[in-house]
């Protein structure tokens, strides 16, 4: 039977991964097409294995599903495949265009929502919409071959959905106990004829065995009509119990043969279902055994019928499988329900409380384990040939070996984790699982991911790329947060953290800081096309840019440390050493911001009132690239309020840190007197204060310029009209593109050229909220400016906040404003469409329209933050 504890006393459950989160939703929904299992000579991840070669090549690194489940370390796998009868191929996948396809870059062309989650996986709900007509692949990869100018051609702008010719196909998964699975697959005919469909329930064993002969190749047989037995050294024994339908066996083993036009080692191969079910061909093992086996169920529905089909994947031999089913789903769900309840307080309106709930749900989607050694990516494993390549990917990180549970960006056009993304995540991840979000951040730290030189890992495409430093801002976010909620601080995490952040903090010093002068390079810094040019790869005769987002990521970095290592001094009075250093740093980097070169040339430019990067040229010369962008933007994140009673509890780092401003006083106008706090004790670090915050608020609340309807946009619509060109070996040009980009800069898939992005919103509104703190509710400010209208920072952070929401409200046409160009009104009357919601990865600086990766719960989820935010400070 069930057990009855409750979801927050699962979660505490020590070593959960071999708990109560051993299993979830940890299959990638897209394996193809990733660098690791990438194996040509020349790097073409996007070209070697395709969605078309994908049903018939066993996979090297991980697996991929429908709704997928399977344990912590993807040795067996569950997932959901379907046919209408019509298709070509078996439903076992989503599909997509590759970037090389997609006239924005990659992008999934299907429609599927990940509707509900508990942070233990006890329960969880997936809605896939299938045609019952054709998909309509052929369609959705030409109609798609147009101009970056153009919108993308959406598998609802086809005629797949006329008519509601679909069904709705729900995947749910409760947990009876932590080896025991419950899965339920209903379908739902939205047409209004009788239509078939056909439900093929996978359950298949992770190619583990072929690359390591450590490991005995499992097996799956047929012990009877309805069950299937699973045993592998690996893990343990399961049944796997199934209502009806009829078992299809093959083995996880590549089709060589279509693939690669050379005799199978196997008769019946990884595509062998899909073969027999559309073909009729004899490509099912008729001795029921193998590593992958499908439930064949074949039905029929009315209009508006539905019909469910029962799984149980069990470590114990059950008499009745059944008997119990119902009333453990009812179970689960009811205490899902009582979590979020008790997570997302009642005062919110239960629209936000929907949104909050859903991109919390999301979040937890899409953990998903990943696995990459790269040693063995580059040179083969034991007893294996070396891999024929030329393109020698990531040859300096022959350490790193990741085999964990990982939050991605998205599972789908981001199968793959990406740091500064990691770190976003886990400020949503600890508002319903703290542990998970300590576990995450500590992981990302370990010497099997962090470069022996400190460099954290940036994504697999090129893991030496350069993510701005948020993990301190993480680390402190999360440690503050779970500390506020428990009230118990968690020193532990937060010291062994530190101490790896030292070693990371050190690399920037020496890595991005060339000239020693407390200015920083870093390329792109994870914001793509946002510089005039490709800040990575710079136009010839300009020697380095002195950037003003990397050195004001430094800066807050510098404060996060300061801040954690004073926290630790409180217990630890060694800290207070360290304190002392980091307090000199970030005073030094406030300095240099203002001293450049020979002609002590400022990031920030007293004509614009606004934070610019500077070239050096080779012959000397220093110039401002005046592009109103985000850039100038970040100098307003490295602020840090401390309370008076902190430094009376460390007399020894005040002592240090008046000494230090005492020998450089040209240093103490950058922070507020260690003599002095405002009424409430506090005191202000930060680099931006008094003019230059009045100043820069100006612009930031300009609705001519950052301020849209619906935040904060990523360059201002100044540029719209005044493109900013810069005429240096060639012709550069940088100019205000609210939507898509026209670019192909880093594959043309992202755009930080005028859209609203939420973490660097959150940023801010978190900032103004610091600001608030120190300044009070006298200091007023116009918003928007131009208003006449006058808030302060407390007001001004709400008011951006109400304008993220709106983004995921209804707008005049009921329609979510995201969805502004539903032109069939799906989302808007659809009573099975009108409540499903997307998190795309940014949004249009002027409609809001949703943009880029449609599931992207990884930083988008902050919408659930700063809906539990508004309420808490409104």
């Amino acid at each position: 039977m069930g057990q009855t504890t409750s979801e927050t006393e699962r979660l505490a459950v020590a070593d959960n991964y071999r708990n109560w989160k051993k299993w979830g939703p940890y299959l990638a929904e897209r394996q193809w097409g990733t660098v690791r299992e990438d194996y040509s000579e020349h790097g073409e991840a996007w070209e070697f294995i395709d969605h078309d070669k994908a049903r018939s090549n066993a996979y090297r690194w991980g697996e991929e599903g429908i709704a997928g489940f399977c344990d912590s370390r993807e040795i067996v796998c569950l997932a959901a495949a379907f046919w209408n009868g019509k298709d070509p191929i078996l439903k076992e996948r989503l599909f997509g265009l590759t970037n090389n396809q997609g006239n924005h870059g990659e992008d999934v062309k299907e429609l599927y929502f990940h509707q509900i989650s508990t942070p233990t996986h006890t329960y969880n709900k997936y809605l896939y919409k299938y045609p019952q007509n054709e998909f309509p692949y052929t369609d959705l990869v030409h109609k798609n071959q147009r101009s970056r100018e153009e919108p993308e051609f959406e598998i609802l702008d086809s005629n797949s959905f006329d008519n509601n010719a679909y069904f709705d196909c729900y995947i749910e998964y409760a947990k009876a106990g932590t080896d025991d699975i419950l899965m339920k697959v209903t379908v739902v005919n939205r047409g209004n004829e009788t239509a078939k469909i056909h439900v093929l329930p996978h359950y298949w064993f992770r190619n583990f065995w072929k690359h390591n002969d450590r490991h005995p190749r499992p097996n799956m047989e047929s012990v009877s009509e309805n069950i299937v037995l699973s045993k592998s050294s690996r893990i343990e024994d399961y049944y796997l119990y199934h209502e009806d339908g009829k078992q299809l066996f093959c083995e996880n083993e590549t089709n060589n043969e279509r693939i690669y036009n050379f005799s199978n080692e196997y008769k019946y191969v990884k595509d062998g279902i899909n073969n027999h079910v559309i073909h009729g061909e004899a490509t099912v093992n008729p001795e029921k055994f193998g590593t992958k086996v499908a439930i064949w169920h074949e039905l029929e529905l009315k209009a508006g019928e539905e019909k469910s089909i029962k799984i149980r994947l069990s470590h114990l031999l059950l008499e009745n499988p059944w008997a119990d089913f119902d009333n453990l789903f009812d179970q689960r769900k009811t205490e899902c329900e009582t979590f979020y309840n008790e997570t997302i307080s009642e005062k919110i309106p239960e629209a936000h409380r929907a949104i909050a709930k859903s991109a919390f749900s999301g979040l937890l989607w899409t953990k998903q384990f990943y696995y990459n050694d790269v040693y063995k990516w580059l040179f083969g494993g034991l007893k294996e040939d070396p891999p024929h390549r030329s393109n020698m990917r990531n040859y300096s990180w022959q350490h790193l070996t990741n085999r964990h549970v990982i939050s991605m960006p998205d599972k789908w056009e981001y199968p793959w984790y990406a740091a500064w993304d990691l770190a976003f995540h886990m400020a949503s991840f600890v508002e319903i699982d703290p542990y998970f979000a300590k576990q995450q951040l500590l992981l990302v730290l370990q010497e099997s991911y962090m470069h022996p030189n400190g460099q954290i890992p940036a994504y697999e495409w090129n893991f030496s790329d350069v993510n701005p430093p948020v993990h301190s801002w993480a680390v402190w976010t999360v440690y503050d947060k779970d500390k506020n909620k428990t009230g118990k601080a968690d020193t532990d995490f937060l010291e062994t953290a530190f101490q790896k952040l030292l070693i990371n903090f050190t690399w920037w010093v020496n890595q991005k800081d060339t000239s020693g002068t407390d200015l920083f390079e870093g390329g792109f810094l994870g914001l793509d096309n946002i510089g005039v040019f490709d800040r990575n790869h710079m136009p010839e005769g300009i020697k380095k840019m002195q950037q003003a987002d990397a050195t004001s990521w430094m800066a807050m970095f510098s404060l996060n440390m300061l801040r954690m290592s004073l926290e630790l001094a409180k217990t630890n009075k060694i800290y207070e050493d360290v304190s002392a250093k980091f307090f000199r740093h970030f005073l030094n980097i406030a300095w240099a911001m203002h001293h450049i070169g020979k002609k002590d040339i400022s990031l920030w430019d007293d004509e614009d009132n606004f934070y610019y990067d500077v070239v050096e040229m080779a012959n000397g010369k220093t110039e401002r690239l005046k592009v109103r962008s985000l850039v100038g933007v970040i100098p307003l994140f490295a602020v840090e309020i401390m309370n008076k009673e902190l430094f009376d509890q460390l007399q020894d780092f005040r002592k240090r840190a008046n000494e230090i401003i005492r020998t450089r006083p040209d240093l103490a106008s950058l922070i507020s007197n260690l003599e002095k706090a405002n009424a409430d004790g506090n005191f202000l670090f930060s680099i931006m204060r008094g003019f230059r915050l009045e100043h820069l608020l100006i612009r930031l609340l300009d609705e001519n310029e950052f301020l849209s309807d619906y935040g904060i946009r990523s360059l201002s619509k100044f540029h719209k009209d005044h493109p900013f060109v810069f005429q240096h070996h060639g012709h550069h040009q940088i100019q205000y593109e609210p939507g898509e980009s026209r670019s192909n800069m880093f594959g043309g898939n992202s755009n930080w050229r005028g859209p609203i992005w939420m973490p660097l919103n959150y940023m801010i509104i978190q900032s103004l909220r610091k600001y608030y703190t120190f300044y009070g509710p006298t200091y007023i400010y116009e918003f928007p400016t131009g208003s006449g209208v006058k808030m302060n920072l407390k007001e001004i952070a709400n008011e951006l906040t109400k304008r993220l929401i709106k983004l995921f409200g209804r707008n005049s046409d009921g329609k979510f404003q995201y969805h502004s160009d539903d032109h069939e009104m799906h989302f808007a009357k659809d009573e099975h469409f009108r409540n499903e919601h997307l998190f795309y990865e940014f949004f249009d600086g002027d409609t809001g329209k949703g943009l880029g990766a449609s599931h992207q719960t990884g930083w988008t989820a902050l919408i659930a933050n700063l809906i539990l935010e508004l309420e808490e400070n409104s």
